[in-house]
Protein backbone atom coordinates (compact mmCIF):
# COMPACT_ATOMS: atom_id res chain seq x y z
CA UNK A 1 0.00 0.00 0.00
CA UNK A 2 1.74 3.57 -1.02
CA UNK A 3 1.92 5.95 1.91
CA UNK A 4 -0.42 8.40 0.61
CA UNK A 5 -3.25 5.64 0.77
CA UNK A 6 -2.45 4.73 4.13
CA UNK A 7 -2.48 7.93 5.65
CA UNK A 8 -5.87 8.39 3.91
CA UNK A 9 -7.32 4.90 5.75
CA UNK A 10 -5.58 6.16 9.00
CA UNK A 11 -7.35 9.33 9.07
CA UNK A 12 -10.69 7.36 7.75
CA UNK A 13 -10.49 5.32 10.39
CA UNK A 14 -10.20 8.20 13.06
CA UNK A 15 -13.58 9.58 11.41
CA UNK A 16 -15.08 6.47 11.35
CA UNK A 17 -14.31 5.70 15.10
CA UNK A 18 -15.43 9.27 15.69
CA UNK A 19 -18.75 8.87 14.99
CA UNK A 20 -18.59 6.26 17.90
CA UNK A 21 -16.40 7.61 20.58
CA UNK A 22 -18.68 9.14 22.72
CA UNK A 23 -21.11 5.87 23.30
CA UNK A 24 -17.66 4.73 25.36
CA UNK A 25 -17.77 7.63 27.88
CA UNK A 26 -14.83 9.31 29.54
CA UNK A 27 -11.51 9.84 26.97
CA UNK A 28 -9.37 7.01 28.88
CA UNK A 29 -12.61 4.43 27.71
CA UNK A 30 -12.32 6.29 24.43
CA UNK A 31 -8.75 5.82 23.77
CA UNK A 32 -8.87 2.07 24.34
CA UNK A 33 -11.86 1.44 22.28
CA UNK A 34 -9.91 3.22 18.73
CA UNK A 35 -6.53 1.18 20.45
CA UNK A 36 -8.63 -1.87 20.08
CA UNK A 37 -10.36 -1.24 17.46
CA UNK A 38 -7.22 -0.52 15.26
CA UNK A 39 -5.91 -3.64 16.59
CA UNK A 40 -8.79 -6.04 15.45
CA UNK A 41 -7.65 -4.43 11.61
CA UNK A 42 -4.36 -4.65 12.04
CA UNK A 43 -3.33 -7.64 13.48
CA UNK A 44 -3.69 -10.80 11.18
CA UNK A 45 -0.78 -13.24 11.28
CA UNK A 46 -1.71 -14.65 15.10
CA UNK A 47 -4.45 -15.08 16.97
CA UNK A 48 -6.25 -11.40 18.05
CA UNK A 49 -5.70 -12.15 21.90
CA UNK A 50 -4.90 -9.07 24.23
CA UNK A 51 -1.18 -10.52 24.29
CA UNK A 52 -1.33 -10.31 20.36
CA UNK A 53 -3.63 -6.83 19.82
CA UNK A 54 -1.37 -5.16 22.78
CA UNK A 55 1.72 -5.22 20.08
CA UNK A 56 -0.45 -3.33 17.39
CA UNK A 57 -0.99 -0.34 19.20
CA UNK A 58 0.07 1.43 22.06
CA UNK A 59 -1.95 -0.07 24.84
CA UNK A 60 -1.20 -2.56 27.07
CA UNK A 61 -2.40 -6.29 27.37
CA UNK A 62 -4.08 -5.53 30.51
CA UNK A 63 -5.44 -2.37 29.78
CA UNK A 64 -7.19 -4.26 26.26
CA UNK A 65 -8.26 -6.79 28.41
CA UNK A 66 -9.78 -4.68 31.23
CA UNK A 67 -11.78 -2.79 28.53
CA UNK A 68 -13.20 -5.98 27.18
CA UNK A 69 -14.35 -7.24 30.81
CA UNK A 70 -14.73 -4.55 33.16
CA UNK A 71 -15.09 -1.90 31.25
CA UNK A 72 -19.18 -0.22 32.31
CA UNK A 73 -20.03 1.47 28.19
CA UNK A 74 -23.05 -0.47 26.50
CA UNK A 75 -22.49 -2.44 23.82
CA UNK A 76 -26.67 -2.14 22.77
CA UNK A 77 -26.12 1.55 21.98
CA UNK A 78 -22.77 0.59 20.04
CA UNK A 79 -25.09 -1.32 18.04
CA UNK A 80 -27.64 1.27 17.35
CA UNK A 81 -25.06 3.84 15.97
CA UNK A 82 -23.97 1.33 13.82
CA UNK A 83 -27.02 1.22 12.46
CA UNK A 84 -27.78 4.15 12.05
CA UNK A 85 -24.12 4.31 10.17
CA UNK A 86 -24.71 1.61 7.71
CA UNK A 87 -28.41 3.24 6.69
CA UNK A 88 -27.17 5.79 3.86
CA UNK A 89 -24.16 3.27 3.17
CA UNK A 90 -26.41 -0.23 2.92
CA UNK A 91 -29.95 0.69 2.60
CA UNK A 92 -31.98 -0.38 -0.30
CA UNK A 93 -35.61 -1.05 -1.20
CA UNK A 94 -34.56 -4.81 -1.81
CA UNK A 95 -32.99 -4.98 1.77
CA UNK A 96 -32.94 -8.51 3.29
CA UNK A 97 -32.70 -9.23 6.80
CA UNK A 98 -30.96 -12.22 7.21
CA UNK A 99 -30.83 -14.33 10.86
CA UNK A 100 -28.12 -16.94 11.34
CA UNK A 101 -26.26 -18.70 14.09
CA UNK A 102 -22.32 -19.08 14.77
CA UNK A 103 -20.87 -20.84 17.30
CA UNK A 104 -17.40 -20.97 18.77
CA UNK A 105 -15.80 -23.76 20.68
CA UNK A 106 -14.49 -23.15 24.10
CA UNK A 107 -12.78 -24.94 26.52
CA UNK A 108 -14.03 -25.28 30.30
CA UNK A 109 -16.73 -24.63 31.58
CA UNK A 110 -16.42 -20.91 33.09
CA UNK A 111 -17.27 -19.18 29.57
CA UNK A 112 -20.67 -17.19 29.58
CA UNK A 113 -23.14 -20.01 28.15
CA UNK A 114 -20.31 -22.22 26.89
CA UNK A 115 -21.79 -25.60 27.24
CA UNK A 116 -21.86 -29.32 25.41
CA UNK A 117 -24.45 -28.45 22.14
CA UNK A 118 -24.37 -29.32 18.57
CA UNK A 119 -21.31 -26.96 17.57
CA UNK A 120 -22.19 -25.68 13.33
CA UNK A 121 -18.42 -24.70 13.28
CA UNK A 122 -17.13 -28.28 14.29
CA UNK A 123 -20.31 -30.36 12.85
CA UNK A 124 -20.78 -32.06 15.54
CA UNK A 125 -22.10 -31.65 19.59
CA UNK A 126 -18.73 -29.96 21.44
CA UNK A 127 -18.17 -27.89 23.86
CA UNK A 128 -18.81 -24.17 22.87
CA UNK A 129 -20.82 -20.56 23.05
CA UNK A 130 -23.54 -20.42 20.88
CA UNK A 131 -23.66 -16.66 19.46
CA UNK A 132 -27.32 -15.43 17.29
CA UNK A 133 -26.86 -12.72 14.87
CA UNK A 134 -28.96 -10.36 12.67
CA UNK A 135 -27.64 -9.21 8.96
CA UNK A 136 -28.72 -6.94 6.72
CA UNK A 137 -28.36 -7.71 2.82
CA UNK A 138 -29.06 -5.62 -0.13
CA UNK A 139 -27.32 -4.63 -3.73
CA UNK A 140 -25.48 -1.91 -2.16
CA UNK A 141 -23.41 -5.20 0.16
CA UNK A 142 -23.82 -6.84 3.32
CA UNK A 143 -23.03 -6.35 7.24
CA UNK A 144 -24.06 -7.91 10.56
CA UNK A 145 -25.50 -5.40 12.02
CA UNK A 146 -26.76 -7.10 15.83
CA UNK A 147 -25.80 -9.89 17.91
CA UNK A 148 -27.37 -12.28 21.12
CA UNK A 149 -25.48 -14.88 23.01
CA UNK A 150 -27.61 -18.04 23.82
CA UNK A 151 -27.94 -19.58 27.34
CA UNK A 152 -28.34 -22.80 27.84
CA UNK A 153 -31.21 -24.32 30.21
CA UNK A 154 -27.68 -25.33 31.80
CA UNK A 155 -26.71 -22.01 32.51
CA UNK A 156 -30.09 -20.20 33.69
CA UNK A 157 -31.00 -22.70 35.41
CA UNK A 158 -27.75 -21.88 37.82
CA UNK A 159 -27.95 -18.86 39.20
CA UNK A 160 -24.44 -18.45 40.92
CA UNK A 161 -22.93 -19.82 37.93
CA UNK A 162 -24.39 -16.67 35.92
CA UNK A 163 -23.30 -14.25 38.83
CA UNK A 164 -19.85 -16.13 38.55
CA UNK A 165 -19.91 -15.21 34.62
CA UNK A 166 -21.52 -11.54 35.04
CA UNK A 167 -24.62 -12.49 33.62
CA UNK A 168 -26.88 -9.49 34.16
CA UNK A 169 -29.77 -10.42 36.18
CA UNK A 170 -32.36 -9.57 33.34
CA UNK A 171 -30.91 -11.93 30.51
CA UNK A 172 -30.81 -15.00 33.20
CA UNK A 173 -34.10 -16.05 32.46
CA UNK A 174 -34.03 -19.04 29.45
CA UNK A 175 -34.73 -17.76 26.07
CA UNK A 176 -34.95 -20.02 23.22
CA UNK A 177 -32.69 -18.95 20.13
CA UNK A 178 -35.96 -18.35 18.21
CA UNK A 179 -36.85 -15.89 20.96
CA UNK A 180 -33.67 -14.51 20.71
CA UNK A 181 -33.97 -14.10 16.96
CA UNK A 182 -37.33 -12.35 17.64
CA UNK A 183 -35.67 -10.38 19.68
CA UNK A 184 -33.10 -9.21 17.20
CA UNK A 185 -35.42 -8.29 14.82
CA UNK A 186 -37.82 -6.44 16.75
CA UNK A 187 -35.26 -4.66 18.25
CA UNK A 188 -34.11 -3.53 14.70
CA UNK A 189 -37.71 -2.73 13.54
CA UNK A 190 -37.53 -0.29 16.67
CA UNK A 191 -34.50 1.28 15.81
CA UNK A 192 -35.61 2.16 12.24
CA UNK A 193 -32.17 2.48 10.51
CA UNK A 194 -32.44 -0.26 8.31
CA UNK A 195 -35.30 -1.47 6.64
CA UNK A 196 -36.29 -4.19 5.03
CA UNK A 197 -39.53 -6.17 4.51
CA UNK A 198 -38.33 -9.80 3.82
CA UNK A 199 -36.32 -12.20 6.33
CA UNK A 200 -34.32 -15.17 5.26
CA UNK A 201 -32.67 -17.94 7.62
CA UNK A 202 -31.66 -21.06 7.27
CA UNK A 203 -33.60 -24.22 8.29
CA UNK A 204 -33.41 -24.07 12.12
CA UNK A 205 -35.59 -21.24 11.83
CA UNK A 206 -37.66 -22.74 9.08
CA UNK A 207 -38.85 -25.56 11.04
CA UNK A 208 -39.59 -23.37 14.19
CA UNK A 209 -43.52 -22.52 13.74
CA UNK A 210 -43.27 -20.06 16.60
CA UNK A 211 -40.41 -18.16 14.55
CA UNK A 212 -43.12 -18.07 11.72
CA UNK A 213 -46.10 -16.67 13.63
CA UNK A 214 -43.60 -14.52 15.35
CA UNK A 215 -42.26 -13.03 11.56
CA UNK A 216 -46.12 -12.85 11.05
CA UNK A 217 -46.59 -10.42 13.65
CA UNK A 218 -44.22 -7.86 12.91
CA UNK A 219 -45.69 -7.97 9.48
CA UNK A 220 -42.28 -9.59 7.61
CA UNK A 221 -42.78 -11.55 4.93
CA UNK A 222 -40.04 -14.58 4.75
CA UNK A 223 -38.60 -16.99 2.47
CA UNK A 224 -36.75 -19.49 5.04
CA UNK A 225 -34.76 -22.64 4.74
CA UNK A 226 -36.35 -25.99 5.72
CA UNK A 227 -35.48 -29.69 5.50
CA UNK A 228 -36.70 -31.82 2.74
CA UNK A 229 -38.20 -33.66 5.77
CA UNK A 230 -40.70 -30.90 6.22
CA UNK A 231 -44.21 -31.88 5.13
CA UNK A 232 -46.60 -30.35 3.16
CA UNK A 233 -50.57 -30.52 2.32
CA UNK A 234 -52.23 -29.48 -1.25
CA UNK A 235 -54.60 -25.59 -0.95
CA UNK A 236 -57.58 -27.53 -0.89
CA UNK A 237 -57.17 -30.92 0.95
CA UNK A 238 -59.41 -33.58 0.39
CA UNK A 239 -62.20 -34.92 2.98
CA UNK A 240 -64.21 -37.74 3.40
CA UNK A 241 -66.63 -38.37 5.92
CA UNK A 242 -67.11 -42.30 7.48
CA UNK A 243 -70.78 -43.74 6.69
CA UNK A 244 -72.78 -42.83 9.87
CA UNK A 245 -73.81 -46.43 11.36
CA UNK A 246 -76.21 -45.50 14.25
CA UNK A 247 -74.29 -45.65 17.01
CA UNK A 248 -73.14 -42.63 19.00
CA UNK A 249 -72.66 -39.46 17.46
CA UNK A 250 -72.39 -38.57 13.49
CA UNK A 251 -68.50 -39.36 12.48
CA UNK A 252 -66.24 -36.14 11.69
CA UNK A 253 -64.80 -35.73 8.51
CA UNK A 254 -61.00 -36.83 8.20
CA UNK A 255 -58.59 -36.29 5.80
CA UNK A 256 -57.94 -38.47 2.52
CA UNK A 257 -54.79 -40.45 3.09
CA UNK A 258 -51.55 -39.69 1.66
CA UNK A 259 -52.24 -36.04 0.83
CA UNK A 260 -49.50 -34.52 3.19
CA UNK A 261 -46.07 -34.85 1.46
CA UNK A 262 -42.58 -34.60 2.18
CA UNK A 263 -40.80 -31.13 0.77
CA UNK A 264 -38.15 -33.64 -1.04
CA UNK A 265 -41.19 -35.76 -2.59
CA UNK A 266 -43.24 -33.28 -4.12
CA UNK A 267 -39.56 -31.84 -5.75
CA UNK A 268 -39.37 -35.31 -7.12
CA UNK A 269 -43.07 -34.88 -9.11
CA UNK A 270 -42.82 -31.97 -10.71
CA UNK A 271 -42.55 -31.94 -14.16
CA UNK A 272 -39.57 -30.52 -15.92
CA UNK A 273 -41.68 -27.59 -17.68
CA UNK A 274 -42.58 -26.43 -14.02
CA UNK A 275 -38.48 -25.49 -13.46
CA UNK A 276 -37.41 -21.77 -14.47
CA UNK A 277 -33.68 -20.70 -14.57
CA UNK A 278 -33.08 -17.60 -12.04
CA UNK A 279 -30.08 -15.35 -11.92
CA UNK A 280 -29.52 -14.41 -8.40
CA UNK A 281 -26.22 -12.95 -7.85
CA UNK A 282 -23.43 -12.49 -9.32
CA UNK A 283 -20.58 -14.90 -8.06
CA UNK A 284 -16.70 -14.71 -8.38
CA UNK A 285 -17.13 -17.84 -10.23
CA UNK A 286 -19.76 -15.98 -12.85
CA UNK A 287 -23.96 -15.67 -11.77
CA UNK A 288 -24.98 -17.86 -9.15
CA UNK A 289 -28.01 -19.08 -11.79
CA UNK A 290 -30.20 -21.91 -10.63
CA UNK A 291 -33.69 -23.59 -11.27
CA UNK A 292 -36.68 -22.96 -9.25
CA UNK A 293 -39.70 -24.39 -9.29
CA UNK A 294 -42.59 -23.16 -6.68
CA UNK A 295 -46.22 -24.03 -5.52
CA UNK A 296 -49.08 -23.05 -3.21
CA UNK A 297 -49.31 -25.40 -0.50
CA UNK A 298 -50.70 -25.57 3.41
CA UNK A 299 -47.34 -26.53 5.73
CA UNK A 300 -48.41 -29.00 8.25
CA UNK A 301 -49.58 -27.53 11.42
CA UNK A 302 -50.41 -29.98 14.85
CA UNK A 303 -50.57 -32.94 12.08
CA UNK A 304 -53.48 -31.14 9.92
CA UNK A 305 -53.00 -28.88 7.25
CA UNK A 306 -51.82 -25.06 8.59
CA UNK A 307 -52.34 -21.50 6.61
CA UNK A 308 -51.49 -21.25 2.88
CA UNK A 309 -48.17 -20.78 1.78
CA UNK A 310 -45.31 -20.80 -1.06
CA UNK A 311 -43.34 -23.77 -1.35
CA UNK A 312 -40.05 -23.19 -3.29
CA UNK A 313 -37.71 -25.67 -4.52
CA UNK A 314 -34.25 -24.95 -5.94
CA UNK A 315 -31.71 -27.36 -7.48
CA UNK A 316 -28.46 -26.67 -9.32
CA UNK A 317 -28.72 -27.00 -13.66
CA UNK A 318 -27.79 -30.35 -13.28
CA UNK A 319 -30.40 -31.01 -11.01
CA UNK A 320 -28.06 -31.36 -7.87
CA UNK A 321 -27.99 -30.36 -4.02
CA UNK A 322 -31.85 -29.91 -3.94
CA UNK A 323 -32.97 -26.76 -1.20
CA UNK A 324 -36.09 -26.40 -0.14
CA UNK A 325 -37.69 -23.08 1.13
CA UNK A 326 -41.21 -22.19 2.39
CA UNK A 327 -42.50 -17.99 2.15
CA UNK A 328 -45.58 -16.50 3.53
CA UNK A 329 -45.64 -14.19 0.92
CA UNK A 330 -48.41 -13.22 -1.12
CA UNK A 331 -50.20 -15.39 -3.95
CA UNK A 332 -48.97 -12.58 -6.52
CA UNK A 333 -45.27 -12.43 -5.75
CA UNK A 334 -43.33 -13.07 -8.30
CA UNK A 335 -40.58 -16.04 -8.75
CA UNK A 336 -37.99 -14.10 -8.83
CA UNK A 337 -38.31 -12.54 -6.14
CA UNK A 338 -38.76 -15.78 -3.69
CA UNK A 339 -35.48 -16.93 -5.36
CA UNK A 340 -33.95 -13.53 -4.84
CA UNK A 341 -34.87 -13.38 -1.29
CA UNK A 342 -33.83 -16.84 -0.69
CA UNK A 343 -30.73 -16.65 -2.38
CA UNK A 344 -29.52 -13.68 -0.41
CA UNK A 345 -28.92 -16.14 3.08
CA UNK A 346 -25.72 -17.39 2.00
CA UNK A 347 -24.26 -14.35 2.20
CA UNK A 348 -24.32 -13.86 6.06
CA UNK A 349 -22.07 -17.19 5.95
CA UNK A 350 -19.84 -15.16 3.87
CA UNK A 351 -19.59 -12.08 6.14
CA UNK A 352 -18.57 -14.66 8.76
CA UNK A 353 -15.71 -16.16 7.03
CA UNK A 354 -15.09 -12.33 6.35
CA UNK A 355 -15.13 -11.18 9.93
CA UNK A 356 -13.60 -14.16 11.14
CA UNK A 357 -10.07 -13.82 9.14
CA UNK A 358 -10.05 -9.81 9.12
CA UNK A 359 -11.40 -8.62 12.70
CA UNK A 360 -10.75 -11.96 14.69
CA UNK A 361 -14.18 -12.39 15.51
CA UNK A 362 -13.99 -15.49 16.73
CA UNK A 363 -10.29 -15.07 18.35
CA UNK A 364 -10.86 -13.87 22.03
CA UNK A 365 -10.18 -14.97 25.26
CA UNK A 366 -12.26 -13.93 27.81
CA UNK A 367 -15.34 -15.88 29.77
CA UNK A 368 -17.31 -12.74 30.94
CA UNK A 369 -20.97 -11.66 29.32
CA UNK A 370 -20.05 -8.41 29.40
CA UNK A 371 -16.20 -9.43 27.49
CA UNK A 372 -18.10 -11.49 24.75
CA UNK A 373 -20.68 -8.52 23.67
CA UNK A 374 -18.16 -5.71 23.78
CA UNK A 375 -15.62 -8.01 21.78
CA UNK A 376 -18.34 -8.76 18.91
CA UNK A 377 -19.77 -5.33 19.05
CA UNK A 378 -16.45 -4.00 18.35
CA UNK A 379 -15.80 -6.97 15.64
CA UNK A 380 -18.90 -5.90 13.89
CA UNK A 381 -17.50 -2.25 14.05
CA UNK A 382 -13.92 -3.32 12.48
CA UNK A 383 -16.53 -5.10 9.91
CA UNK A 384 -18.70 -1.73 8.98
CA UNK A 385 -15.41 -0.11 8.72
CA UNK A 386 -13.86 -2.27 6.29
CA UNK A 387 -16.98 -2.06 4.02
CA UNK A 388 -16.63 1.67 4.09
CA UNK A 389 -13.26 1.24 2.70
CA UNK A 390 -15.03 -1.11 -0.04
CA UNK A 391 -17.42 1.38 -1.06
CA UNK A 392 -15.63 4.23 -0.87
CA UNK A 393 -12.78 2.47 -3.34
CA UNK A 394 -15.14 1.98 -5.69
CA UNK A 395 -15.68 -1.79 -4.80
CA UNK A 396 -19.14 -1.68 -3.74
CA UNK A 397 -18.93 -4.68 -1.54
CA UNK A 398 -17.69 -7.22 -3.24
CA UNK A 399 -17.84 -8.65 -7.11
CA UNK A 400 -20.35 -11.73 -5.50
CA UNK A 401 -22.60 -9.36 -3.96
CA UNK A 402 -23.91 -7.24 -6.98
CA UNK A 403 -27.58 -6.86 -7.35
CA UNK A 404 -29.44 -9.77 -8.73
CA UNK A 405 -30.34 -8.66 -12.10
CA UNK A 406 -28.10 -9.78 -15.14
CA UNK A 407 -28.56 -8.02 -18.33
CA UNK A 408 -29.47 -11.25 -20.59
CA UNK A 409 -29.70 -13.49 -17.79
CA UNK A 410 -31.85 -16.36 -17.60
CA UNK A 411 -34.98 -15.45 -15.50
CA UNK A 412 -33.15 -12.55 -13.93
CA UNK A 413 -34.34 -10.91 -10.91
CA UNK A 414 -34.08 -7.37 -11.40
CA UNK A 415 -34.38 -4.48 -9.48
CA UNK A 416 -37.84 -3.55 -8.19
CA UNK A 417 -39.29 -6.97 -8.10
CA UNK A 418 -39.35 -6.95 -4.19
CA UNK A 419 -41.00 -4.63 -2.50
CA UNK A 420 -40.26 -4.04 0.57
CA UNK A 421 -43.62 -3.20 1.93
Amino acid sequence: MEAAVFEQVYQDFHEFHAYFAGLFGRRERREHSRNYLQALLAQSGERRNAENLSEAVPESARGMQRFLTDSPWDDDAVIGRLQEYLAPRLGHPEGVWVLDGSDFPKQGRKSAGVARQYCGRLGKVANCQAGLFLAYVSPLGRALVDKRLYLPESWTKDPERCAEAGVPEERRGYRSKTELALELLEGAVDLGHLKAGWIAADDAFGMSPSLREGLAALGMKYVLDVPAGFTVWPVEPEWTTPVYRGRGGPPKPRLVSGQRRTMGERSAELPEDAWREITVAQGSQGPRTYQFSAQRVRPTKRRKPGDEAWAIWRRNLDGSEPRYYLSNAPEDTPLETLAYVGGSRWRIETEFETEKSDVGLDEYETRTWAGWHHHVALCLLGGAFLLSLQQVWGEKDAPDHETAGVPGGAGDAAQGTVRAG
